[in-house]
């Protein structure tokens, strides 16, 4: 399950190209447009309704379409926030985060590095190495692979897909079992 950004949908450069990586790897995607923008809202809701809808999407899918599937979440920026807070409580097996937004810049707010280290299970976050907000530290169950870009992951979506793709190889179970 992969989440958009707080100023995009699901069709941003970098989820698509994550997109065709984990279906190239015989893995079904479902991209989930958060509920402010499906009612035509452009500002995000308030992180604990956030989180709630996505939680909501995932017991819904785990009840039908994914039932009994190893479940990996994640998304670009917003959408990878949303994962991280909600990894634990969805049963995620692993996370995946596009362009998390580390620090927003300019502001005094305090770091978000927190939310990325509570997820205990197999993450990968996939930066720009211009990225404004910053590029998170790898961890103990967390790898960073930089790419050339910034913060919008447009500039080699290419780049973007075999970081997903060699990921996502390690840690799926083997296809015989998926």
């Amino acid at each position: 399950m992969l989440g958009h950004g707080a100023g995009g949908g699901v069709q941003a450069p970098d989820l698509v190209a994550a997109t065709e990586a984990a279906r190239s790897e015989e893995i079904a995607v479902a991209l989930v447009e958060q509920p402010y923008r499906v009612a035509g809202r452009r500002s995000p809701a308030r992180a604990p309704q956030l989180d709630a809808s996505w939680i909501a999407v995932v017991e819904r899918l785990r009840a039908r379409e994914l039932e009994e599937l190893p479940l990996f979440v994640g998304g670009r920026s917003l959408g990878a926030r949303v994962a991280c807070r909600t990894a634990e409580d969805t049963v995620a097996v692993a996370v995946l985060c596009l362009a998390f937004p580390l620090q927003p810049p300019g502001r005094s707010s305090p770091s978000r590095l927190p939310e990325l280290d509570a997820v205990t299970v197999p993450t990968l976050v996939v930066q720009g190495e211009r990225d404004p907000y910053g590029v998170p530290p790898p961890g103990p169950a967390r790898e960073v692979v930089t790419v050339a870009g910034d913060h919008g992951l447009k500039k080699d979506t290419v780049a973007v897909g075999a970081a997903v793709q060699a990921w996502l190889a390690r840690v799926v179970p083997q296809k015989s079992t998926r």
